[in-house]
């Protein structure tokens, strides 16, 4: 677990450092270290993004649990001790910048959806997903429009036909359906700027929500939906 005394002051040669290893520039890493700020210091003041800080920032509740936000959590927390530091912040936000190379975007989302972090995506993390999205989105579908989704997904993603889907598969799925990806980009991220002043910190916190809003793959998973309901009525 994090410390408080690992409270660190970052100047411009901590922001051109972070720069040249993302797809940031020294101004972005510096804007995003003022909503980094905001985000660590609303329950403890330590520089460091807890669990329930991150929930606050996507969910705007403490008490709200959710499957994406753990996992969100996970993958922002690189050396998973529990807190998420800035240069932590940087490097995985700098995955959904609209110039971060495909592969990074792809592993990513690999990452998100192996829930048990056993190297694949089975069927079970599958409709775990699914039944976390429909409950976040306050939807409801039959059980077996669920495994039509769940079976579609590993139609066309499990070219093995062993039940589960690794990282090579999902690469070239992906390859495949490049809309697949196209939540893993927030636009946004390419224009932050200090000038922003006072709006700076509102507009990158509502990017942040937009993360996690599209990491449940609202999207994606609607277009599935769509034409199995019409196939039912």
């Amino acid at each position: 677990m994090g410390c408080i005394c690992t409270k660190h002051r970052f100047g411009h040669k901590d922001f051109e450092a972070l720069a040249s290893q993302t797809c940031f520039n020294a101004g972005e890493v510096e804007a995003l270290y003022v909503l980094f700020k905001k985000l660590s210091s609303c329950l403890v003041d330590d520089g460091l993004i807890s669990k329930e800080e991150l929930q606050l920032g996507l969910l705007q509740s403490r008490k709200k649990r959710s499957l994406f936000t753990d996992r969100m959590f996970h993958l922002f927390d690189l050396k998973h001790d529990g807190v998420i530091e800035f240069q932590e912040f940087v490097h995985s936000l700098s995955v959904f910048h609209p110039s971060a190379p495909r592969e990074e975007k792809a592993l990513f989302a690999f990452q998100l959806y192996d829930i048990w972090q056993t190297g694949f995506i089975g069927r079970r993390e599958v409709e775990e997903l699914i039944l976390a999205l429909l409950k976040e989105s306050d939807l409801t579908l039959p059980w077996d429009a669920v495994d039509a989704i769940i079976d579609k997904t590993f139609q066309e993603a499990d070219g093995k036909r062993d039940g589960k889907i690794d990282l090579e598969e999902w690469r070239e799925f992906a390859a495949k359906n490049p809309s697949i990806l196209k939540n893993m980009t927030v636009p946004y991220l390419k224009y932050i700027s200090l000038s922003l002043s006072l709006s700076l910190s509102l507009s990158l916190s509502l990017s942040l929500i937009r993360i996690g809003d599209i990491l449940i793959g609202i999207e994606n998973i609607g277009e599935m939906i769509a034409p199995l309901e019409s196939t039912t009525l």
